[in-house]
């Protein structure tokens, strides 16, 4: 029996990480829904950029075959927001501690809004370059304030790895707008960390209501995928036996 056969109609479930991150924060939920015999494809984010990062996530969608289910992490969720529709076959959208930002707004000032996050005081502030010659900002956290301000409820011997290898965001991912939300167009759902003080849970509360997507809200913080990863899979699963195939 091939995988697709074992998969039937089902879509794939396409992981996209957020900033300050890579693809590995989705091992627990990729282990789980392979266990459950779904296709799953874990997309790589450049974090260059909301206009870069969507182009290419959109390309990477588009180039799975059949319907999918795109789920988004943090700033994962911007970039599906703003990939889905080009991508052309995605199905529906699950926003994990998600941006879900609408047309023409930037992250900044969606964070501008929360009174829960504490992500602005614990950037470090660096540069690349870029292919014209010049330069770029970036942001990384601060190892000091990563366990508080990203994953305060992942060991700290745990959160200490994810600060050392984690992966810095270029500021154009909070200054850049929002083209058409995919989200007005297709079903979503979000699962809202209730200790959140990286987006903010009382932003990720009101960006999912204005979504109008079926809301888990779970006790934990920013990284719910590594620190609640069986809530995530169940919530992917919902949307799996929601979504047209």
């Amino acid at each position: 029996m091939t995988e697709a056969t074992a998969n039937g109609a089902r879509p794939t479930v396409a992981l996209v990480h957020g900033a300050f991150a890579d693809s590995a924060g989705w091992t627990d939920v990729v282990a789980r829904l392979l266990a459950d015999r779904v296709r799953v494809r874990a997309v790589s984010n450049p974090l260059r950029g909301i206009a870069h990062d969507a182009a290419y996530v959109a390309s990477a969608l588009s180039q799975i075959d059949g319907p999918v289910l795109a789920v988004g992490h943090s700033y994962g969720g911007a970039v599906i927001t703003n990939a889905a529709l080009r991508a052309g076959n995605v199905v529906g959208l699950v926003y994990v501690a998600g941006f879900a930002p609408d047309e023409g707004e930037t992250l900044q000032d969606v964070e501008a809004d929360s009174r829960d996050s504490v992500l602005l005081t614990a950037l470090l502030q660096w540069s690349y370059p870029t292919a014209d010659g010049g330069t770029e900002t970036e942001f990384a956290i601060d190892p000091d304030r990563f366990h508080d301000a990203f994953a305060a409820d992942v060991p700290e011997e745990q959160s200490r790895v994810m600060a050392a290898t984690q992966r810095p965001v270029s500021a154009l991912a909070f200054g850049e707008p929002t083209t058409a939300p995919a989200w007005k167009d297709l079903p979503s759902w979000a699962v809202v960390p209730t200790g959140d003080k990286a987006v903010g849970s009382d932003v990720l509360r009101t960006m999912a209501a204005r979504a109008g997507a079926t809301v888990t809200e779970v006790e934990g913080s920013h990284v719910i995928m590594i620190s609640r990863p069986e809530v995530v899979t169940e919530v992917v699963r919902q949307a799996l036996r929601a979504v047209p195939a």
